[in-house]
């Protein structure tokens, strides 16, 4: 059996951390049994369509490289993948349907079904359309809705993550399978499409299981053979009392990609996110997943969102890129990233400051606020030095001492790299006296009133002689 899976979002706005999941399973699947992935848009609720929603999908998985192999953009022989254009299509199996005597045409007002519902909710019992379906229903026409005709019975199957179900009459129901302005509804567009796509593994939240009973019956009635069908269990809040929404505190993955978080990260986040290999590994490259994925190690259990893990992988991640890739590889991402002020400095001097700066990055959006002195002066802020936990203890008098001995020391280097610069401050400590706390703290804050900084003498050797000896100059007269 050859593997065909598939991702059908609807464009109904932002997509969540719960959509691309749901993206990233079938992916791996499909390439690991070296099958394929359809990516289809099921936009037939019109109502809740979003313009540009579909361009978002597309960039977004391109961004995460899910590269499908039939859909929108890359086309294929199962087409359109827009299911608004496949109207015919569905019209064709439901008149199926209705040949065959398991469906027909319903010419019920809203009104008098709201008027079921009532009745049913008063007696205090569930209300079951197919109890009041029409005794002698008239031929079909345009603008009709289409009601698939249950035949009440018990299913018994198999979801690859939930394991043995089954369900008993009380559940089927006659579900809209047209609605009367022609569109299908979910419940009927997916058989449809599924079986004319050959799509072999169902995957989708846990959400549908309690419709699968609809779902067999459907495959039955029209002869279909059932594809493997997996329940994805929800990504909970972090508390881990709901399913995971706007309101917990999860971004986008647009708005997570807009702040730095490496696309490796999010990948490899979400699909250990209720998977994992049964090994201690929480580091995977997509190829690693690949490999590694199987259904069986899907737990069938919420996973909770925790956006420090994300954000601690996006940090393993940068330097994993940066130590296997180098610094180059690494800068190609930071373009987005810099502070105003790197605007005019060249690459080869923003990849210098990346080298040194990297290791303490956990979104690539740092850069803005942990980089600006490299690339301007800062204010001089003579509060910030005798405020310092390390120097509040001495004298403004002792400051200046401090600074001026160490701009004669740096000022007699003959060679300004980091060695040269490190054997320097080493001698400053003895011939000072001072403890490293104080000494490098003074001379850092000098050079970048910043809270933090990456070890001095790579900090000395980047901003190199010229500007650092102005600026330990600047601070000294300041005092």
């Amino acid at each position: 059996m050859k593997v065909i899976t598939r991702f059908a979002p609807s464009p109904t706005g932002y997509i969540h951390i719960g959509n691309v999941r749901s993206a990233i399973y079938p992916y791996l699947l499909a390439r690991q049994n070296n099958g394929k992935l359809i990516l289809r848009i099921e936009d037939t609720d019109r109502e809740r369509h979003v313009e540009g929603a579909t361009e978002l999908i597309e960039d977004t998985l391109e961004w995460l490289d899910l590269n499908w192999d039939e859909g929108p953009i890359v086309g294929g022989p199962n087409g359109p993948y827009f299911q608004s254009e496949r109207k015919d299509i569905y019209l064709k199996w439901a008149k199926k349907l209705l040949d065959s005597g398991r469906a027909y045409a319903d010419p019920t007002p809203s009104e008098k079904i709201e008027e079921y519902r009532k009745e049913c909710n008063d007696k205090k019992i569930p209300f079951l359309y197919r109890n009041f379906r029409p005794q002698n229903p008239p031929e079909w026409k345009p603008g009709m809705p289409i009601r698939f005709k249950t035949e009440p019975k018990s299913y018994e199957w198999r979801d690859e993550v939930m394991g043995e179900m089954k369900s008993g009459p009380e559940v089927l129901d006659d579900i809209i399978l047209i609605k009367k302005d022609g569109y299908p509804t979910y419940n009927f567009a997916h058989i449809v499409d599924d079986a004319e796509m050959n799509i072999t593994h169902v995957m989708r939240g846990v959400e549908y299981l309690s419709s699968t009973p609809n779902y067999l019956a459907l495959y039955e009635a029209l002869g279909l053979e059932r594809p493997h069908l997996v329940s994805l269990p929800h990504i909970l809040a972090p508390n881990g009392n709901k399913k995971l929404g706007k309101r917990d505190g999860a971004k986008s993955v647009t708005e997570y990609r807009d702040d730095g978080v490496l696309a490796e990260a999010m990948l490899n986040y979400l699909a250990c996110l209720g998977w994992n290999d049964g090994t201690e590994q929480e580091i995977y490259s997509k190829e690693e997943l690949i490999q590694s994925f199987s259904l069986d190690r899907i737990q069938n259990s919420g996973a909770r969102y925790d956006e420090t893990k994300l954000l601690w992988l996006n940090g393993q991640w940068i330097r994993k890129i940066f130590d296997e890739q180098g610094a180059e590889a690494l800068y190609v991402h930071t373009e987005n990233f810099w502070p105003e002020s790197a605007k005019n400095a060249t690459d080869d001097y923003k990849i210098k400051v990346l080298s040194i700066i990297y290791d303490r990055l956990k979104v690539l959006s740092d850069l803005k606020t942990m980089t600006g002195y490299f690339f301007e002066d800062p204010k001089i802020d003579i509060e910030m030095l005798t405020n310092n936990k390390f120097l509040k203890k001495l004298s403004e008098s002792e400051l200046e001492a401090l600074l001026k001995t160490s701009i004669k020391k740096l000022i007699d280097l003959k060679v300004w790299d980091e060695d040269s610069l490190q054997t320097a401050l080493n001698e400053l400590l003895e011939e000072t006296g001072k403890k490293p706390a104080e000494l490098f703290s003074l001379i850092r804050l000098a050079l970048s009133f910043a809270p933090f900084s990456p070890a001095l003498n790579l900090t000395l050797k980047t901003l190199g002689r010229e500007i650092s000896l102005a600026r330990l100059n600047a601070v000294a007269r300041s005092i």
